[in-house]
């Protein structure tokens, strides 16, 4: 069941919501349906050996240079 993140656009709450078939989001402070689906941002964490586990590829933070999330 994904995770969705939400802003009413009654009264600016964030919210996140885990959809389950056809459940409906409702702002959890003031009740409004008048929502936004925002775009979130989502981790993955890579197990592996001493070399720090990210198999020699690059890092999905990493945009050139030294990357301070793998050190390459």
């Amino acid at each position: 069941m994904p995770i969705f993140e939400y802003r009413c656009e009654d009264c600016g709450t964030r919210f996140e919501f885990l959809q389950r078939g056809k459940d409906t989001p409702e702002c959890p402070l003031c009740g409004s349906k008048s929502l936004k689906k925002l775009l979130s941002r989502f981790s993955a964490s890579v197990q592996g050996g001493a070399s720090g586990g990210n198999g020699g590829g690059t890092c999905a933070a990493c945009s050139g240079g030294t990357c301070s999330t793998c050190g390459k």
